[in-house]
């Protein structure tokens, strides 16, 4: 009886016996394509921002992701103009996730400041995302937009009292070939280095914002930015000045 048992274990290994999980082909191993890259005019530089992926294409749970590239490219006129050119873009950011240059986090989120611009001229990016061992994703969606002129930024003053912080600034002047949208509001921690999101999650079209949420105890910055359409381009002025502020102690 032992010795029939042995020869089933024999045969089993012999055969391969066992479970074993679905085949993955290569293209299923690599990172799962970015798809929400943006970018964004803040006064006179382009934010591009993109979040990384979680998966990889075959819908695994993505461990080991180590770096993006980011491409740019000038979009030319037409006639003369060739997207899938092989010269068309340009490696302008290699972002290695272990060492972060030039390149801001907010939790999942990467941002990169573009300077190197010309107004009037329109660019196009798109980024792909590797793993340690060098596999490389798809293309991401590409994101672009044309450069045009900001508008100023507001004068900022900020007033506590008991239970919120009272912001009011001076309205801007429309810019040449644009119009006023409205002003949207910056806050951080005091010492956090950069504003998350703004406060305000449409332009507001009144010229002063009464923030309600500080918590008691803490510090905050202040800042705003005008929101004008110009050229059809939608674009935030420069940060006006900072201000301090914190929640006023009861006399």
């Amino acid at each position: 009886m032992k010795k029939c048992c042995w020869l089933v274990v024999a045969l089993c290994v012999l055969a391969g016996c066992g479970k074993k999980g679905p085949l993955m082909p290569p293209e299923a191993l690599v990172p799962a394509s970015v798809t929400d890259l943006r970018v964004e005019q803040l006064g006179g530089e382009f934010v591009v921002s993109w979040s990384a992926p979680a998966s990889e294409q075959g819908g695994r749970r993505l461990k080991d992701l180590a770096s993006f590239q980011l491409f740019k490219r000038e979009v030319l006129p037409p006639g003369e103009d060739c997207e899938e050119c092989p010269t068309a873009y340009r490696l302008v950011k290699m972002v290695d996730l272990d060492y972060l240059q030039g390149i801001e986090a907010v939790g999942n989120r990467y941002r990169y400041r573009d300077l190197d611009l010309v107004e009037g001229k329109t660019y196009r990016y798109k980024v792909l995302s590797l793993k340690k061992d060098g596999t490389v994703s798809r293309t991401s969606n590409q994101a672009g937009r044309k450069k045009v002129a900001s508008p100023l930024p507001p004068v900022l003053k900020g007033k506590s009292t008991l239970s919120a912080i009272m912001l009011e600034w001076n309205g801007a002047a429309a810019p040449v070939n644009g119009r006023i949208e409205g002003y949207v509001v910056y806050r951080k921690v005091s010492g956090e280095r950069t504003y998350p999101s703004s406060l305000t999650q449409v332009p507001l079209t009144a010229t002063n914002f009464e923030d309600t949420q500080p918590e008691w105890g803490k510090k905050y910055d202040y800042a705003v930015r005008t929101v004008a359409v110009v050229g059809g381009e939608t674009v935030e002025s420069e940060l006006s000045n900072e201000i301090q502020a914190a929640l006023a102690e009861a006399d």
